[in-house]
This record gives C-alpha cells, sequence and structure tokens, in this order.
C-alpha cells in the first residue's frame, strides 16, 4: 500500500512510472554501498560528540554577543571544538568569514609575505583563487603584493607529476596548495591517502614548507580529516559540508597554531587576533549544523553515488564512476551538449523546496571565465550542502551535482533532472 502511495506523490511531482521505475532498480543495487556509507556517518558522529564532550560544550555557548565581542565563550570553545574534531593545535571558525573563497584567501595572504612563491601541484585551482592569485589581474591579489605562483599540473591519469614537482620546489616556495575537490574540472578528487602521499613527498624536499589542503566539499567523506595526515592547514566553508546545512555564513581555517595566528590578525587586526568577534546570534546553528554534518554528508553522498549510477547507465561520463570510492560529494556529470546542461539544473531547480517555480539561466558570475548555469533553490543563499548543480558553459558541459539535506531530497532531485532531460529527447532510458 505505502509503495503505491509512494508512486503516486511521484507522479504528482511530474515524474512518469518509467523514469520512477529505473531509478528505484538502480536504486536497488546500491543498498551495500549505501550501507558503508551510514557507518562512516556513525564513525564521524561519534567524533563529533567526542570533540563537544571533551570541550565542554554547554547552554551557556549559545548566548548572544555583539559588538567587540571578548570572552565570547560560545565562539571560543567552538573553535576548541573544530580543532580537536579535525586534530588541530588551533582553529578560527567565525561568521565574519564570508564564504570558502574568502576563507582561502584569508589563509593563503596571512601566511605568504612579498618574495614568497605559491605552488599548486594539483593543476589549476578553482575558478575564483584565480583572481586571489592574480592568474587573472585583479585589485588586492596575491601578484599585487609580490607573491609569485607556480604550478605543476596532474598527469593524464590524475595522478602527481612528482618528478616536476621535485624540480619546481625552490627556496621560494613557502605553500603549497592542494585542493582537494575538482572544482570545474573532471579529474578525480583526491583522496587524504593520497593527500598524505604528496605532503609526505613535498615535506621531505623542503620541511619547512606549509602544506594548505582546501577542505571544501570532503569533511566527514571519509574516516581521517587532511591534518591526520601531515597536511599545517586545512580550510572550509560552513554553508558546505560542516555547517550541516543550518551555519547561515561562516568559514573555518584548522591547524598549526602560528598558521591560524596569523590569518586571525589577517581577520581582524595586528594586535587583537582571536579576541574580537562577535558571535552575532548565530553560534547555535553552527554548534547544531557542526553535530548534524555527519548524517547531512550521508545523505548527500548517497545522492551522489545514485547520479553516478543513473547517468553512467546513460551514457554519461562521470566522475567519479559509479562503482569508485568517494572522496567528496560532488558528482561531476559531462553531457557533452549545453542545452543537457541546461535541462539538468532546471530539473535540480524544479525539485527545490525553495524557488522552485525558478527558471535558472547561464549569467556572467563574478570570479568566472565563462557563463555558469547555477541551480539551488536553498534555505541558505549559495548553500552547496543544500541539493545545488552548476556547470559552466563551456566543454565538456559538465554539471557539477552536490548536496541534498536528506538523501531523499537528493534523489528526487536526480530523477526530476532525468525527467527533464527525457522529456526534452536529450536522453533515451534503456532496459535494465
Amino acid at each position: 500500500m505505502m509503495q503505491q502511495q509512494m508512486r503516486t506523490i511521484y507522479s504528482q511531482l511530474g515524474i512518469t512510472e518509467e523514469v520512477y521505475a529505473f531509478g528505484a532498480k538502480i536504486e536497488a543495487d546500491l543498498k551495500e554501498r549505501f550501507a558503508a556509507i551510514d557507518a562512516m556517518a556513525e564513525w564521524n558522529q561519534l567524533k563529533v560528540i567526542r570533540a563537544m564532550q571533551e570541550n565542554r560544550v554547554s547552554a551557556e555557548c549559545f548566548n548572544h554577543t555583539s559588538g567587540y565581542g571578548y570572552n565570547d565563550l560560545g565562539r571560543d570553545t567552538l573553535e576548541k571544538v573544530y580543532a580537536s574534531c579535525f586534530r588541530g593545535e588551533d582553529a578560527l571558525v567565525r561568521p565574519q568569514i564570508t564564504c570558502g573563497t574568502h576563507a582561502l584567501a584569508l589563509a593563503l595572504m596571512s601566511n605568504l609575505r612579498p618574495g614568497d612563491e605559491l605552488l599548486s601541484p594539483v593543476g589549476k585551482p578553482y575558478d575564483t583563487l584565480e583572481e586571489v592569485i592574480g592568474i587573472r589581474p585583479s585589485k588586492g591579489s596575491l601578484a599585487e603584493y609580490g607573491v609569485t605562483y607556480r604550478q605543476v599540473d596532474l598527469l593524464a591519469d590524475g595522478g602527481f607529476d612528482y618528478d616536476k614537482i621535485k624540480k619546481t620546489i625552490s627556496a621560494k616556495t613557502k605553500l603549497v596548495t592542494i585542493q582537494r575537490s575538482k572544482g570545474y574540472a573532471t579529474r578525480p578528487t583526491l583522496s587524504v591517502a593520497k593527500i598524505g602521499e604528496l605532503i609526505a613527498f613535498i615535506k621531505k624536499i623542503k620541511p619547512d614548507v606549509i602544506c594548505m589542503v582546501d577542505n571544501c566539499y570532503g569533511e566527514f567523506v571519509e574516516e581521517r580529516e587532511p591534518l591526520e595526515v601531515g597536511a599545517d592547514m586545512i580550510v572550509g566553508s560552513l554553508i558546505k559540508n560542516p555547517g550541516g546545512g543550518l551555519a547561515p555564513i561562516g568559514g573555518y581555517i584548522v591547524g598549526k597554531k602560528e598558521c591560524v595566528e596569523n590569518a586571525a590578525y589577517r581577520l581582524t587586526s595586528p594586535g587583537l587576533g582571536k579576541e574580537v568577534g562577535a558571535s552575532l546570534g548565530v553560534i547555535q546553528s553552527f554548534y547544531q549544523g557542526f553535530f548534524l554534518a555527519p548524517t547531512v554528508v550521508a545523505g548527500a553522498l548517497k545522492g551522489a553515488v545514485f547520479a553516478a549510477n543513473i547517468f553512467e547507465r546513460l551514457g554519461c561520463e562521470v566522475v567519479p564512476n559509479g562503482s569508485e570510492s568517494r572522496h567528496d560529494i560532488i558528482q561531476a556529470v559531462a553531457f557533452q551538449n549545453p542545452d543537457a546542461l541546461i535541462a539538468f539544473c532546471e530539473g535540480i531547480q524544479a525539485a527545490a523546496p525553495v524557488d522552485s517555480y525558478v527558471t535558472p539561466e547561464p549569467w556572467a558570475m563574478p570570479g568566472y571565465d565563462s557563463d555558469v548555469i547555477m541551480a539551488a533553490g536553498a534555505f541558505v543563499q549559495g548553500s552547496s550542502i543544500e541539493l545545488s548543480a552548476d556547470g559552466p558553459l563551456k566543454p565538456p558541459y559538465a554539471a557539477y551535482f552536490q548536496g541534498g539535506l536528506t538523501w531523499y531530497h537528493a534523489k528526487f532531485g536526480i530523477l526530476k533532472s532525468l525527467q527533464n532531460l527525457k522529456d526534452r529527447n536529450l536522453v533515451k532510458i534503456g532496459v535494465l
């Protein structure tokens, strides 16, 4: 009876019997994979609880502070929780950090000085960092302050070009930035183990170099975080994984005490650092979101695995593929067709609880070198732990799908996109 009612409500939401049955068959084949994701969520949930208990989180931590924010118990305790959970010496977790790009820029600009060199051994970084670094000229970039930049591209198979990395590291190399996730590229996401191997190689050549990992989209996907394999700093956004869908803004930097202290002085002012910065009434959502994050991430991972298997069966190139291990929540689907990319994103938007009636359109978004289409009917603007999809309007016309506060919403969004593609004769559903 319940199954029939389920099919009826999916039908009322625009999903045909053919699309529903196609999805149901693939979902049934993923039971063992989903069980492993749930086990990882349990592991990470216990890590979060342990960190909160060790640092004596109390109801008083949720109190509102304003102005200078001196002696903000909730803010200071939350930073201890992040440091404990992610295995860092110190942490900076603030609503004054506006987004992931801001957090990364803050970490870079506070730990680099004129004459230093920044190295990316994993190819070109995410588009919005190009102007931060100065790859594309911009006011206030690292290049304007005399910081030089070099990069070593990944090998054709996605591996590290160790020989070239060794030749590129010089006396000027002060900081190495390692982007864990793929950004707008169809390369593999880096596992924590692979990141550890790369850091060990780099540190053997230059032990005093700072290794920073852009941890966006990767938190709580694996049992370890990059600080546990030698990273000096990890950086991320609270409107992605660690905010659990509840944090309305914010970013974090966790790692070596000196690195975090430098970032705090850059965020506020020399001489003030972490002592100021009121929590402004958002601190409870930061705590509660962090508490929920492991299970929210699990829902997003199930959605990513489901999408990979759906579109792989339809002949699309998907990264990672349907059976590979997962190291972040992002799923790339290369359509090789701009109309298919747009139709996919329109389906995600149509499945949203907020602004479902809006039709997303490609536009010249600041920080990107081509028009970008973005779909996200989110409770928090730009929150990519919520169900969302985006992609640049350039070959291979890949959609980057991520998020879903619950697995069930992610599932519906994928089916809605599949339905949209089918209705426009952009895909054909074969017999499984």
